[in-house]
């Protein structure tokens, strides 16, 4: 089995460094044109289902894709972005004033934060890995699963054997293209965060709000 996992395309929120968390952001223009490159470069792949979280970013990603594949949208809402809480709808200068140096513990301490009114990693990958082994349990062969930036790289912490304070060596742009594959021997990641069908290979795109 292989799985092609995204992260959904750019939002308004992702551009102006606002965390988003659970609010339920749309695509911008430049989101869904993204999505409709990543949708080009899987229209030759063989996909026997499409999943996505339940909000309409990654939905909204995932039906773009889907239409190279006629194929319905399944929902699964364990892989819902982590509750940012009280931090949602905020930029950084705004945590920092309100909440001065846990948004440092976040970013250098990932594993020690809860977020206020929120979530912290360990509440993510208990319901991401549950939400993980669902999907494959329930797909035949290649499948399209789209969701979040927190998602993927708690996801990728469990599948390559890392804590949770590795989290933020990972990175996953919007639309980016993350393939896990099944065998029997184990799992495998043969591509992590890949771009080029963005049109570059490699570019940091440095998003605050995360």
């Amino acid at each position: 089995m292989r799985l092609f996992m995204l992260r959904h395309g750019e939002t308004e929120w992702n551009k102006e460094g606002r965390f988003q968390g659970r609010m339920d952001i749309p695509l911008n223009q430049k989101g869904r044109r993204q999505a409709e490159l990543a949708a080009e470069a899987l229209a030759s792949v063989k996909i026997h289902s499409i999943w996505s979280s339940d909000l309409s970013r990654a939905e909204e990603t995932a039906r773009i894709i889907g239409k190279n594949h006629g194929s319905g949208i399944k929902i699964e809402r364990d892989l819902t972005e982590i509750d940012h809480g009280e931090w949602e709808g905020r930029n950084c200068e705004q945590i920092e004033q309100k909440w001065s140096g846990m948004l440092d513990k976040w970013h250098f301490s990932p594993h020690t934060v809860t977020m206020p009114g929120g979530e912290n990693l360990y509440n993510v990958k208990e319901r991401v890995i549950k939400g993980f082994n669902f999907i494959r349990q329930n797909s035949l062969n290649n499948a399209v699963v789209v969701c979040h930036d927190a998602v993927l790289k708690v996801l990728l912490c469990h599948l390559l054997g890392c804590s949770l304070e590795n989290f933020w060596k990972f990175q996953v742009e919007n639309c980016s293209i993350t393939i896990v594959e099944a065998t029997l021997k184990g799992i495998k990641v043969p591509l992590m965060g890949g771009t080029s069908h963005l049109g570059y290979l490699f570019q940091r795109n440095e998003q605050k709000g995360l």
